[in-house]
């Protein structure tokens, strides 16, 4: 269910402070007794991750959480229920010493009937116990766990265990039918004509549903779409047969000439409010509301379209916020989105989890494109099958009336690995790799066509991409590509030839990029150089010292600071080169790509331009530069130059200065508007030096490009290679 706001204008809010004791003997048994004291138990702050408390720093629990609280009056015909946001990963949960049930799923709401329990309390204070689990993992290719990454990335410590009450938990009044769930879906967004598909479930209880509000009393649902102003945009009654329990009520609202989301780049993000209530006798009984817009947006063989306009989508992977991700703040999950923003990105990858609804809404109002994976992330055994379809369901349900959210995506990498990328693989560990890869396989063939289908079931608007990085094999056409020239393999400038001589894994380049090491580098010791803990920083930073030894090698340089600066160049080197190579693809056949990686969750040398800390890093400013909407480009091998043009506007007889060591060459023509001009041909040697490109245009600033560092990168790699 989405963040909504409930009937009961102020429910009550259990955050603060709790109890909670790490499991042991028989006390997860006795724990539950209103009468059992447990003052001498450590004291947590709920929401948060166990390990946040100096006391479970490090623990893998099971953990035992208590808290108590004052009963409320609670109306005649009223019901009372009890919500967790988001417990990591399993719970069972007790009120008053009675079993509640059981939760799994790590990032949607469960929710609990307690009427009957508030009604049997009278006024006697109500006990909450809760048994939190988060088991690791033992075999990290067969695992069981739907929680992406977290449980198995080389960009956070593997030693982490989220394991937690992470998101609030609040007890809150409906009348006698509740709204169980409510999805909305954006089906239609032409200049013309607007259409939301509202899915409402309702619960009328085991007592209503017996009484004669199932027969007699009549039931309503009232919805309505609201502007920014709001204005009443569409309205409907729609009357309700409750003579089952879980009623669906399915129905369309139509808004005629819709105002229409657009991209940052290419226009406003004009949003409406959707409320629903149901009524019973006319009376409200619950009700619901959330934000959502119209538009569309169509993948089609990776070539994305946004309202009927076809566009070059450029962006880049974003793994947790913050490795404790209940400790990202709203405002360091919007910062996010503003930076990705200022980076010139039209989308980010929500890579291999569901992340908090405060970063869905910044980029709901920045119009920020997201990439949504469901948390699959490499090996899972045949166990997992059933509640990951259903917790893709959930994850649409939660999600799916976010604008921003442009696609789904199935399974990150569905190989069978148990090794941490980066280490000495053997040769059986590594056939079994190409194995997941190439041929038939459980996770790719069985897994993820289960978990696309439920996807795809619960929103027939969006594209699924069945799984990310698998190339074409046996019985596959492959989809989307993860390359890594000149880190995993090859030579940074190898990436362009592949593609072209395969243009089937050209379609989206999904993965790319090197490491860096960050500005915010206190936690690798700098100053033990050139005796750092490399394994310590391996296991737990992520740093893969010996993809270093053989790009960027620790040790050629005499200080830490000057090994750090030149990871930094050769990484924004990297960046800049094949992100221009990516657009120089330009629908042909490339439909766009997503670097990897963008900011990372926790003190680590990864693949992002941005460090835990935000300090950017070299990358990130050639990604700025790289992803701008116009840009003058030189093709570094043969010297040919090109202007991408991802702007609506045409310009008429546009200027581009080619400078190369002070000669400077000039082209004059026209750039179409969403285009990739050819403007021309230069002469490159092993003596070129500074190398400098202008556009010129009355409409626009001079847009200048420099390949300075990289063609010293170039040269130095050919020189090794």
């Amino acid at each position: 269910m989405p963040e909504l706001e409930p009937s009961d204008p102020s429910p009550l809010d259990l955050s603060g402070s709790w109890r909670a004791h790490a499991d042991d003997g028989d006390l997860a048994r006795r724990f539950v007794e209103p009468g059992f004291s447990v003052t001498d138990w450590t004291e947590v702050a709920v929401p948060n991750h166990w390990r946040s408390s100096d006391a479970f720093a490090d623990a893998d629990g099971p953990l035992l959480y208590r808290r108590g609280f004052e009963p409320t009056p609670l109306a005649p015909d009223h019901r009372r229920f009890l919500s967790f946001d988001g417990i990591f990963y399993l719970g069972d949960v007790w009120l008053d010493g009675h079993y509640l049930g059981a939760t799994e799923g790590y990032f949607f709401p469960h929710t609990f009937e307690i009427t009957d329990a508030h009604r049997q309390a009278g006024d006697a204070t109500h006990t909450l116990a809760v048994e939190v689990a988060s088991p690791r993992q033992t075999d990290r290719s067969a695992k069981r766990s739907i929680t992406g990454v977290f449980s198995h990335w080389d960009n956070l410590d593997p030693d982490w265990n989220p394991g937690g009450i992470w998101r609030p938990v609040r007890v809150r009044d409906t009348g006698p039918v509740r709204i169980s769930w409510l999805r909305v879906l954006c089906t239609e967004a032409t200049a013309t004509r607007g259409t939301l598909q509202l899915d409402v479930t309702l619960d009328p209880g085991e007592v209503a549903a017996a009484s004669s509000i199932a027969t007699e009393a009549p039931v309503s649902l009232i919805a309505s779409v609201t502007d920014e102003l709001g204005n009443v945009l569409a309205e409907r009654v729609v009357d309700v047969d409750l003579t089952q329990r879980g009623t669906t009520v399915s129905f369309p609202l139509f808004v005629d000439q819709p105002p229409r989301w657009w991209p940052w780049r290419y226009g406003r993000q004009p949003q409406v409010d959707v409320e629903v209530r149901v009524e019973v006798e006319g009376v409200r009984s619950d009700h619901r509301r959330l934000r959502t817009a119209f538009r569309d947006i169509a993948v089609d063989d990776w070539q994305w379209i946004v309202n009927g306009e076809p566009i070059f989508a450029m962006g880049a992977n974003q793994g947790p916020s913050r490795m404790a991700l209940a400790e990202a703040t709203p405002e360091m999950l919007a910062r996010d989105v503003q930076l990705a923003v200022d980076a010139n990105l039209d989308f980010l990858r929500v890579h291999g989890h569901v992340t908090r609804p405060e970063l869905y809404n910044a980029a709901d109002a920045a119009g920020l494109m997201l990439w949504q994976d469901f948390p699959l992330q490499w090996g899972y055994g045949r166990g997992a099958r059933k509640q990951a379809t259903r917790q893709a369901g959930e994850m649409v349900n939660l999600l799916g009336h976010h604008p921003s959210i442009a696609m789904w995506c199935a399974h990150n990498e569905p190989l069978a690995v148990e090794f941490q990328p980066g280490e000495s693989v053997t040769a059986r560990a590594g056939a079994r790799v190409a194995a997941s890869m190439f041929l038939p396989s459980w996770n790719k063939d069985v897994l993820d066509r289960s978990v696309a289908h439920a996807i795809r079931k619960a929103d027939t608007t969006r594209f699924v991409d069945l799984h990310s990085g698998v190339f074409p094999g046996v019985g596959s056409g492959g989809t989307d590509s993860h390359f890594y020239f000149g880190w995993y393999h090859g030579q940074m400038d190898d990436l362009a030839p592949t593609l072209r001589a395969v243009p089937r894994v050209a379609r989206f380049v999904s993965e790319f990029g090197a490491q860096a090491v960050p500005n915010s580098a206190e936690f690798m010791d700098p100053d033990q150089w050139p005796h750092l803990d490399w394994d310590r920083l391996f296991e737990h930073h992520a740093c893969q010292k010996t993809r270093f030894d053989r790009y960027v090698p620790p040790a050629l340089f005499d200080t830490f600071e000057a090994w750090k600066l030149a990871t930094q160049r050769y990484q924004a080197a990297l960046i800049q080169l094949q992100v221009e190579d990516l657009r120089r693809l330009r629908l042909a056949p490339t439909g766009g790509f997503c670097q990897f990686c963008f900011a990372d969750g926790h003190p680590a040398v990864t693949w992002s331009v941005l460090d835990h800390e935000r300090v950017t890093k070299a990358g990130y400013g050639a990604l700025r530069n790289a992803c701008r909407t116009v840009i003058p480009m030189l093709e570094p091998r043969g010297g040919l130059v090109h202007v991408a043009n991802e702007s609506r506007q045409a310009l008429s007889q546009a200027a581009v200065d080619v400078e190369i060591d002070g000669q400077v060459r000039t082209f004059v023509g026209d750039l179409p508007a969403s285009s990739l001009t050819y403007v021309g041909r230069v002469h490159l040697d092993h003596r070129t030096g500074e190398v400098r490109l202008r556009l010129r245009h009355p409409d626009t600033s001079p847009i200048e490009n420099g390949y300075d560092d990289l063609l010293d990168w170039l040269r130095i790699v050919n020189d090794d290679g």
